[in-house]
């Protein structure tokens, strides 16, 4: 779903992610060119996810 609103909304899909940082980087980015903030906040998107698996997989196996 993030995906989806990424390639309409590239900084509200990272807002989301809950990392502000990268928020207004990705606003900065996005403003600069929509292709780098769109890359920007796949690549965040992605990392948040990975973060999330991980996660999960660590509480699994303890």
């Amino acid at each position: 779903m993030l995906y989806i609103l990424a390639i309409f909304l590239p900084p509200a899909a990272v807002l989301f992610t809950g990392r502000f940082g990268s928020f207004l980087l990705n606003i900065l980015l996005t403003i600069l060119g929509f292709i780098p903030g769109l890359v920007h906040a796949i690549i965040v998107i992605r990392d948040e996810k990975h973060k999330k698996e991980m996660k999960n997989y660590m509480n699994q196996r303890s």
